[in-house]
């Protein structure tokens, strides 16, 4: 199994990115899927994740701006990000979760003006 994402780059503040991550094999329509990322200096830390049945959940800092969606057909999983802020640069990884951890490679999102 292999989570490829891509979709990254630079953006100027208010500016949207859509990430995507392809998921290799046949374990994606079984599993919980989340977007991380990791800004320099800090934790990785949680930003959205998207459950089989299609229920979603943000942290506080990216609701009303950021959507996770999913294409069981496409095995892709998605992020599609509005309103980019400077403090949202990070590199973006993908997971899955399906009987133990898969990770991708990152994404770096530089919100810079």
């Amino acid at each position: 199994v292999q989570l490829q994402a891509s979709g990254g780059g630079l953006v100027q503040p208010g500016g949207s990115l859509r990430l995507s991550c392809l998921v290799s094999g046949s374990i994606f329509s079984y599993s919980s899927m989340g977007w991380y990322r990791q800004a320099p200096g800090k934790e990785r830390a949680t930003v959205a994740t998207i459950g089989t049945t299609g229920y979603r959940s943000y942290v506080d800092s990216v609701k009303g701006r950021f959507t996770i969606s999913r294409d069981n057909a496409k095995n892709t999983l998605y992020l599609q990000m509005n309103s980019l802020q400077p403090e949202d640069t990070a590199v973006y990884y993908c997971h899955a979760w399906y009987r133990q951890d898969y990770w991708g490679q990152g994404t770096l999102v530089t919100v810079s003006s």
